[in-house]
Protein backbone atom coordinates (compact mmCIF):
# COMPACT_ATOMS: atom_id res chain seq x y z
CA UNK A 1 0.00 0.00 0.00
CA UNK A 2 1.68 3.61 -0.73
CA UNK A 3 1.93 5.64 2.07
CA UNK A 4 1.12 8.85 -0.16
CA UNK A 5 -2.48 7.15 -0.11
CA UNK A 6 -2.67 7.52 4.18
CA UNK A 7 -3.73 10.60 5.52
CA UNK A 8 -2.78 11.85 9.14
CA UNK A 9 -5.46 13.39 11.10
CA UNK A 10 -4.30 15.93 13.89
CA UNK A 11 -5.65 17.95 16.63
CA UNK A 12 -6.15 21.79 15.18
CA UNK A 13 -4.79 24.95 17.08
CA UNK A 14 -7.84 26.55 18.92
CA UNK A 15 -6.25 29.25 19.97
CA UNK A 16 -2.99 30.03 21.33
CA UNK A 17 -3.63 28.99 25.32
CA UNK A 18 -4.71 25.88 24.05
CA UNK A 19 -2.22 23.06 24.33
CA UNK A 20 -4.36 19.93 24.39
CA UNK A 21 -7.86 18.79 24.06
CA UNK A 22 -9.28 15.18 24.94
CA UNK A 23 -11.06 13.01 22.77
CA UNK A 24 -15.19 13.16 23.24
CA UNK A 25 -16.16 11.30 21.35
CA UNK A 26 -15.78 9.26 17.90
CA UNK A 27 -19.40 9.92 15.55
CA UNK A 28 -17.35 7.06 13.05
CA UNK A 29 -16.52 3.51 14.18
CA UNK A 30 -13.03 2.42 13.50
CA UNK A 31 -13.09 0.81 9.72
CA UNK A 32 -15.95 2.91 8.71
CA UNK A 33 -15.40 4.81 5.35
CA UNK A 34 -16.09 8.78 5.81
CA UNK A 35 -16.46 11.41 3.13
CA UNK A 36 -14.91 14.63 3.09
CA UNK A 37 -16.44 17.22 5.49
CA UNK A 38 -17.87 14.70 7.09
CA UNK A 39 -17.51 15.01 11.45
CA UNK A 40 -15.67 12.26 12.67
CA UNK A 41 -14.64 12.88 15.84
CA UNK A 42 -15.54 15.92 19.07
CA UNK A 43 -12.75 17.41 20.75
CA UNK A 44 -12.87 18.89 23.98
CA UNK A 45 -11.13 21.56 24.92
CA UNK A 46 -10.21 24.15 28.27
CA UNK A 47 -12.49 26.49 26.27
CA UNK A 48 -15.18 24.90 24.05
CA UNK A 49 -16.07 21.61 22.49
CA UNK A 50 -15.01 21.49 18.68
CA UNK A 51 -15.82 18.74 15.94
CA UNK A 52 -13.35 17.88 13.48
CA UNK A 53 -14.41 16.89 9.96
CA UNK A 54 -12.56 14.50 7.64
CA UNK A 55 -10.03 16.49 5.15
CA UNK A 56 -10.46 13.51 2.31
CA UNK A 57 -12.74 10.50 2.07
CA UNK A 58 -11.79 7.25 2.92
CA UNK A 59 -11.73 4.37 5.53
CA UNK A 60 -11.21 5.40 9.04
CA UNK A 61 -8.09 3.96 11.71
CA UNK A 62 -8.71 5.55 15.06
CA UNK A 63 -5.12 5.96 16.67
CA UNK A 64 -6.53 7.54 19.93
CA UNK A 65 -9.45 6.19 22.52
CA UNK A 66 -12.54 8.34 23.75
CA UNK A 67 -11.20 9.96 26.68
CA UNK A 68 -7.13 10.18 26.10
CA UNK A 69 -5.65 13.47 26.42
CA UNK A 70 -3.48 14.77 23.13
CA UNK A 71 -1.44 18.15 22.40
CA UNK A 72 -2.04 20.01 19.71
CA UNK A 73 -0.85 18.66 16.71
CA UNK A 74 -1.12 15.59 17.22
CA UNK A 75 -2.27 12.93 15.12
CA UNK A 76 -5.32 10.79 16.07
CA UNK A 77 -6.53 8.91 12.61
CA UNK A 78 -5.33 7.58 9.81
CA UNK A 79 -7.78 7.77 6.92
CA UNK A 80 -6.42 5.53 3.92
CA UNK A 81 -7.93 7.61 0.34
CA UNK A 82 -7.44 4.63 -1.77
CA UNK A 83 -10.26 2.76 -0.34
CA UNK A 84 -13.45 2.61 -2.13
CA UNK A 85 -16.18 3.78 -1.21
CA UNK A 86 -19.17 1.12 -0.69
CA UNK A 87 -22.14 1.15 -3.57
CA UNK A 88 -24.84 1.10 -0.90
CA UNK A 89 -23.65 4.57 0.45
CA UNK A 90 -24.31 7.82 -0.75
CA UNK A 91 -22.56 10.70 0.92
CA UNK A 92 -24.61 11.80 3.88
CA UNK A 93 -26.06 15.24 3.91
CA UNK A 94 -24.08 17.91 6.11
CA UNK A 95 -24.72 17.97 9.75
CA UNK A 96 -26.91 20.55 11.26
CA UNK A 97 -26.94 22.14 14.69
CA UNK A 98 -30.44 20.52 15.32
CA UNK A 99 -29.27 17.06 14.44
CA UNK A 100 -28.98 14.79 17.70
CA UNK A 101 -27.06 12.04 18.12
CA UNK A 102 -28.35 8.63 19.24
CA UNK A 103 -27.58 7.38 22.34
CA UNK A 104 -25.30 4.61 21.93
CA UNK A 105 -27.31 1.05 22.41
CA UNK A 106 -26.36 -1.03 25.29
CA UNK A 107 -26.25 -5.18 24.18
CA UNK A 108 -29.04 -6.82 25.11
CA UNK A 109 -26.98 -8.67 28.32
CA UNK A 110 -26.03 -5.46 29.59
CA UNK A 111 -30.04 -4.64 29.39
CA UNK A 112 -31.53 -7.77 31.07
CA UNK A 113 -29.22 -7.18 33.77
CA UNK A 114 -29.49 -3.72 34.57
CA UNK A 115 -33.49 -4.04 34.18
CA UNK A 116 -35.87 -5.97 36.61
CA UNK A 117 -38.04 -8.47 35.11
CA UNK A 118 -41.26 -7.41 37.07
CA UNK A 119 -44.31 -10.05 36.90
CA UNK A 120 -47.76 -7.98 36.10
CA UNK A 121 -49.91 -10.65 34.98
CA UNK A 122 -53.05 -10.69 35.94
CA UNK A 123 -53.26 -6.67 35.66
CA UNK A 124 -54.61 -3.68 33.71
CA UNK A 125 -52.63 -2.06 31.17
CA UNK A 126 -52.90 1.47 32.90
CA UNK A 127 -51.54 -0.82 35.70
CA UNK A 128 -48.90 -2.59 34.53
CA UNK A 129 -47.16 0.20 33.49
CA UNK A 130 -47.01 1.73 36.75
CA UNK A 131 -46.11 -1.63 38.14
CA UNK A 132 -42.86 -1.48 35.70
CA UNK A 133 -41.89 1.68 36.72
CA UNK A 134 -41.93 1.04 40.22
CA UNK A 135 -41.07 -2.74 40.07
CA UNK A 136 -44.00 -4.05 41.66
CA UNK A 137 -44.71 -7.90 40.98
CA UNK A 138 -48.24 -9.15 40.65
CA UNK A 139 -47.81 -11.20 43.92
CA UNK A 140 -47.41 -7.90 45.84
CA UNK A 141 -50.77 -7.16 45.42
CA UNK A 142 -54.24 -7.44 46.06
CA UNK A 143 -56.79 -7.02 42.70
CA UNK A 144 -60.11 -5.49 43.50
CA UNK A 145 -61.13 -5.89 39.40
CA UNK A 146 -63.15 -8.59 38.48
CA UNK A 147 -61.85 -11.81 38.70
CA UNK A 148 -59.26 -10.44 41.13
CA UNK A 149 -57.72 -8.20 37.80
CA UNK A 150 -55.06 -5.33 39.37
CA UNK A 151 -56.30 -2.03 38.07
CA UNK A 152 -54.24 1.01 38.62
CA UNK A 153 -56.30 1.73 41.81
CA UNK A 154 -54.82 -1.13 43.24
CA UNK A 155 -50.91 -0.33 42.33
CA UNK A 156 -51.68 3.35 43.72
CA UNK A 157 -53.34 2.27 46.66
CA UNK A 158 -49.77 0.17 47.50
CA UNK A 159 -47.71 3.02 46.32
CA UNK A 160 -49.15 5.42 49.20
CA UNK A 161 -49.16 2.28 51.79
CA UNK A 162 -45.84 0.29 51.40
CA UNK A 163 -45.73 -2.82 52.78
CA UNK A 164 -43.32 -3.63 55.54
CA UNK A 165 -39.63 -5.24 54.56
CA UNK A 166 -39.57 -8.89 54.85
CA UNK A 167 -36.78 -10.59 55.99
CA UNK A 168 -35.92 -12.47 53.36
CA UNK A 169 -36.18 -9.85 50.37
CA UNK A 170 -33.13 -8.03 52.79
CA UNK A 171 -30.14 -9.67 50.69
CA UNK A 172 -31.92 -8.32 47.46
CA UNK A 173 -32.12 -4.76 49.02
CA UNK A 174 -28.76 -4.80 50.23
CA UNK A 175 -27.54 -5.67 46.88
CA UNK A 176 -29.57 -2.83 45.27
CA UNK A 177 -27.20 -0.50 47.06
CA UNK A 178 -23.68 0.57 47.08
CA UNK A 179 -20.93 2.58 49.41
CA UNK A 180 -18.63 2.32 46.26
CA UNK A 181 -16.96 5.03 45.54
CA UNK A 182 -15.31 6.47 41.68
CA UNK A 183 -12.79 8.65 40.71
CA UNK A 184 -13.28 10.61 37.29
CA UNK A 185 -11.02 12.95 35.81
CA UNK A 186 -11.88 15.99 35.42
CA UNK A 187 -12.26 18.02 32.11
CA UNK A 188 -10.16 20.66 30.72
CA UNK A 189 -13.76 23.06 30.88
CA UNK A 190 -14.13 21.76 34.63
CA UNK A 191 -10.31 22.63 35.28
CA UNK A 192 -10.56 25.87 33.78
CA UNK A 193 -13.95 26.78 35.64
CA UNK A 194 -12.23 25.90 38.78
CA UNK A 195 -9.02 27.66 38.23
CA UNK A 196 -10.92 30.97 37.39
CA UNK A 197 -13.10 30.85 40.24
CA UNK A 198 -10.32 30.80 42.56
CA UNK A 199 -8.43 33.35 40.89
CA UNK A 200 -11.42 35.33 40.98
CA UNK A 201 -11.37 34.98 44.44
CA UNK A 202 -7.61 35.67 45.35
CA UNK A 203 -6.78 37.86 42.85
CA UNK A 204 -9.68 40.47 43.09
CA UNK A 205 -11.26 42.75 46.13
CA UNK A 206 -14.89 41.36 45.66
CA UNK A 207 -17.63 42.84 47.31
CA UNK A 208 -21.23 42.34 46.88
CA UNK A 209 -24.38 44.71 47.26
CA UNK A 210 -27.75 43.70 46.72
CA UNK A 211 -31.14 45.26 45.96
CA UNK A 212 -34.68 43.95 44.69
CA UNK A 213 -36.76 44.99 41.62
CA UNK A 214 -40.89 44.65 41.04
CA UNK A 215 -41.25 42.54 37.98
CA UNK A 216 -44.55 43.67 37.72
CA UNK A 217 -44.58 45.88 34.85
CA UNK A 218 -42.02 43.58 32.94
CA UNK A 219 -44.02 40.60 33.51
CA UNK A 220 -47.21 42.43 32.03
CA UNK A 221 -45.21 43.23 28.85
CA UNK A 222 -44.65 39.94 28.58
CA UNK A 223 -48.48 38.72 29.00
CA UNK A 224 -49.61 40.95 27.11
CA UNK A 225 -47.63 41.13 24.12
CA UNK A 226 -45.75 37.35 24.05
CA UNK A 227 -47.85 35.99 21.44
CA UNK A 228 -47.50 38.75 18.96
CA UNK A 229 -43.85 38.73 19.71
CA UNK A 230 -43.51 35.27 18.54
CA UNK A 231 -45.36 35.62 15.92
CA UNK A 232 -43.60 38.54 14.49
CA UNK A 233 -39.78 37.21 15.52
CA UNK A 234 -40.31 34.19 13.75
CA UNK A 235 -41.41 31.90 16.68
CA UNK A 236 -38.64 33.35 18.67
CA UNK A 237 -39.78 34.17 23.10
CA UNK A 238 -39.77 36.78 25.01
CA UNK A 239 -38.12 36.25 27.97
CA UNK A 240 -36.50 38.41 31.22
CA UNK A 241 -33.26 38.30 30.31
CA UNK A 242 -33.27 40.54 27.35
CA UNK A 243 -34.91 43.14 29.68
CA UNK A 244 -31.87 43.04 32.23
CA UNK A 245 -29.48 43.22 28.94
CA UNK A 246 -31.34 46.21 27.96
CA UNK A 247 -31.11 47.73 31.46
CA UNK A 248 -27.59 47.19 31.79
CA UNK A 249 -26.66 48.39 28.79
CA UNK A 250 -27.82 51.20 29.49
CA UNK A 251 -26.66 51.58 32.86
CA UNK A 252 -23.17 50.68 32.15
CA UNK A 253 -23.24 53.89 29.53
CA UNK A 254 -23.87 55.78 32.40
CA UNK A 255 -21.32 54.17 34.67
CA UNK A 256 -18.30 53.57 32.48
CA UNK A 257 -16.46 52.32 35.67
CA UNK A 258 -18.77 49.31 36.02
CA UNK A 259 -17.60 48.21 32.54
CA UNK A 260 -13.89 48.70 33.16
CA UNK A 261 -11.19 46.49 34.21
CA UNK A 262 -8.03 46.37 35.64
CA UNK A 263 -4.50 45.95 33.40
CA UNK A 264 -2.36 46.15 35.65
CA UNK A 265 -1.19 49.76 36.93
CA UNK A 266 -4.11 50.69 34.17
CA UNK A 267 -7.44 50.97 33.96
CA UNK A 268 -9.40 50.19 30.48
CA UNK A 269 -12.75 51.71 29.60
CA UNK A 270 -14.95 50.45 27.65
CA UNK A 271 -17.43 52.70 25.21
CA UNK A 272 -19.27 49.69 24.00
CA UNK A 273 -21.19 46.90 26.11
CA UNK A 274 -20.34 43.49 25.22
CA UNK A 275 -22.06 41.39 27.98
CA UNK A 276 -21.73 37.90 28.60
CA UNK A 277 -24.25 35.53 29.75
CA UNK A 278 -24.23 32.59 31.87
CA UNK A 279 -25.30 29.63 30.21
CA UNK A 280 -25.23 26.29 32.02
CA UNK A 281 -24.19 23.11 30.03
CA UNK A 282 -24.17 19.42 30.61
CA UNK A 283 -19.88 19.95 31.05
CA UNK A 284 -20.04 23.25 33.21
CA UNK A 285 -20.40 26.91 33.01
CA UNK A 286 -19.62 29.18 29.71
CA UNK A 287 -20.45 32.17 29.13
CA UNK A 288 -20.77 33.31 25.57
CA UNK A 289 -20.89 37.08 24.95
CA UNK A 290 -23.15 39.36 22.68
CA UNK A 291 -21.52 42.02 21.57
CA UNK A 292 -22.63 46.05 21.73
CA UNK A 293 -26.07 44.64 23.48
CA UNK A 294 -26.60 48.93 24.07
CA UNK A 295 -27.52 48.59 19.99
CA UNK A 296 -29.83 45.95 20.14
CA UNK A 297 -33.59 45.94 20.51
CA UNK A 298 -35.40 43.39 22.83
CA UNK A 299 -35.67 41.75 19.94
CA UNK A 300 -32.45 41.35 18.31
CA UNK A 301 -31.21 40.75 22.38
CA UNK A 302 -33.88 37.99 22.87
CA UNK A 303 -32.85 36.61 19.48
CA UNK A 304 -29.02 36.56 20.01
CA UNK A 305 -29.46 35.02 23.93
CA UNK A 306 -31.84 32.01 22.40
CA UNK A 307 -29.09 31.63 19.58
CA UNK A 308 -25.98 31.35 21.99
CA UNK A 309 -27.71 29.30 24.59
CA UNK A 310 -29.01 26.61 22.43
CA UNK A 311 -24.87 26.28 20.94
CA UNK A 312 -23.80 26.51 24.60
CA UNK A 313 -26.26 23.55 25.72
CA UNK A 314 -25.33 21.28 22.73
CA UNK A 315 -21.38 22.22 23.10
CA UNK A 316 -21.32 24.16 19.67
CA UNK A 317 -20.43 27.04 20.74
CA UNK A 318 -16.68 28.45 19.07
CA UNK A 319 -13.85 30.28 21.05
CA UNK A 320 -15.00 33.98 19.31
CA UNK A 321 -18.15 33.88 21.01
CA UNK A 322 -16.94 33.43 24.48
CA UNK A 323 -14.05 35.69 24.51
CA UNK A 324 -14.36 39.04 25.62
CA UNK A 325 -17.02 40.63 27.52
CA UNK A 326 -16.97 43.72 29.32
CA UNK A 327 -19.98 42.58 32.16
CA UNK A 328 -21.93 39.47 32.75
CA UNK A 329 -25.36 38.73 33.78
CA UNK A 330 -26.20 35.31 35.17
CA UNK A 331 -29.54 33.84 35.83
CA UNK A 332 -29.58 31.68 39.21
CA UNK A 333 -33.73 32.60 39.10
CA UNK A 334 -34.08 29.42 36.67
CA UNK A 335 -32.69 26.85 39.35
CA UNK A 336 -34.75 27.77 41.95
CA UNK A 337 -32.21 30.37 43.54
CA UNK A 338 -33.49 33.14 45.83
CA UNK A 339 -30.34 35.32 46.37
CA UNK A 340 -26.35 33.97 45.83
CA UNK A 341 -23.12 35.65 45.50
CA UNK A 342 -22.23 35.37 41.96
CA UNK A 343 -18.41 35.18 41.44
CA UNK A 344 -16.79 38.07 38.78
CA UNK A 345 -15.87 36.82 35.44
CA UNK A 346 -12.17 37.61 35.35
CA UNK A 347 -10.75 40.15 33.56
CA UNK A 348 -14.45 41.80 34.27
CA UNK A 349 -14.72 44.24 37.26
CA UNK A 350 -18.88 43.22 37.99
CA UNK A 351 -21.56 40.71 37.53
CA UNK A 352 -25.10 41.24 37.69
CA UNK A 353 -26.98 37.98 39.56
CA UNK A 354 -30.87 37.77 38.53
CA UNK A 355 -32.84 35.15 40.89
CA UNK A 356 -36.48 33.82 41.05
CA UNK A 357 -39.42 35.82 41.10
CA UNK A 358 -41.33 35.41 44.35
CA UNK A 359 -44.65 36.75 45.27
CA UNK A 360 -43.96 39.44 48.32
CA UNK A 361 -45.74 41.78 50.40
CA UNK A 362 -43.94 45.05 49.62
CA UNK A 363 -44.77 48.60 51.20
CA UNK A 364 -45.92 50.56 47.93
CA UNK A 365 -47.69 54.24 48.16
CA UNK A 366 -48.50 53.62 51.80
CA UNK A 367 -49.96 50.05 51.43
CA UNK A 368 -48.83 46.66 51.89
CA UNK A 369 -49.64 44.97 48.30
CA UNK A 370 -48.44 41.70 47.13
CA UNK A 371 -45.72 42.39 44.11
CA UNK A 372 -43.61 39.63 41.77
CA UNK A 373 -40.33 40.41 43.49
CA UNK A 374 -36.65 39.49 42.03
CA UNK A 375 -33.60 39.77 44.50
CA UNK A 376 -30.66 42.00 42.58
CA UNK A 377 -26.87 41.03 43.07
CA UNK A 378 -23.88 42.71 41.98
CA UNK A 379 -20.26 41.17 43.15
CA UNK A 380 -18.07 44.05 41.94
CA UNK A 381 -14.22 44.98 42.74
CA UNK A 382 -13.87 47.10 45.06
CA UNK A 383 -9.62 47.92 43.47
CA UNK A 384 -11.25 50.50 40.83
CA UNK A 385 -15.35 50.22 41.78
CA UNK A 386 -16.67 51.91 44.86
CA UNK A 387 -19.55 51.22 46.89
CA UNK A 388 -21.22 54.67 45.75
CA UNK A 389 -21.38 53.61 41.82
CA UNK A 390 -21.81 49.69 42.54
CA UNK A 391 -24.93 50.69 44.53
CA UNK A 392 -25.93 53.90 42.42
CA UNK A 393 -25.90 51.21 38.86
CA UNK A 394 -28.17 48.70 40.60
CA UNK A 395 -30.48 51.46 41.67
CA UNK A 396 -30.07 52.66 38.06
CA UNK A 397 -30.98 49.37 36.91
CA UNK A 398 -33.84 48.60 39.17
CA UNK A 399 -35.49 51.92 37.78
CA UNK A 400 -35.64 51.14 34.51
CA UNK A 401 -37.12 47.62 34.96
CA UNK A 402 -39.97 49.17 37.12
CA UNK A 403 -40.56 51.54 34.79
CA UNK A 404 -39.95 49.98 31.04
CA UNK A 405 -40.79 53.22 29.25
CA UNK A 406 -37.42 54.25 29.74
CA UNK A 407 -35.51 51.37 28.14
CA UNK A 408 -36.31 52.74 24.55
CA UNK A 409 -33.77 55.73 25.27
CA UNK A 410 -32.87 55.42 28.83
CA UNK A 411 -34.61 58.72 29.38
CA UNK A 412 -38.48 59.10 30.14
CA UNK A 413 -40.42 59.55 26.71
CA UNK A 414 -42.56 62.54 27.52
CA UNK A 415 -39.40 64.76 28.94
CA UNK A 416 -37.29 63.73 25.63
CA UNK A 417 -40.05 65.03 23.83
CA UNK A 418 -40.14 68.12 25.45
CA UNK A 419 -36.44 68.54 25.75
CA UNK A 420 -36.50 68.57 29.19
Amino acid sequence: MATDTIVGIKVPAAGESVTEAIIGTWTKADGDYVFIDEVIVELESDKATMELPAEVAGKLKILVEEGETVDVGSTIAEIDTSAEAPKETSKPKAKTEETIKPEPQKNEQETASSKKVVDTSGASPSARKLMEENSLDSAELNGSGKDGRITKEDVLKRLQNPAPIRTEVLSTIKADFSREANSKKMSPLRKTIARRLVNAKNETAMLTTFNEVNMEPVKNIRSKHKQAFIEKHNGTKLGFMSFFLRACAIALQEFPVINAKVDEEHIVYHDYADISIAVSTPKGLVVPVIRNAESLSIAELEQAVSYLATKGRNGKLTLDEMEGGTFTITNGGVFGSLVSTPIINQPQSAILGMHAIQERPIALDGQVVIKPMMYLAMSYDHRIIDGKDSVRFLVRVKELLENPDLLLTGNDPVQSLLGL
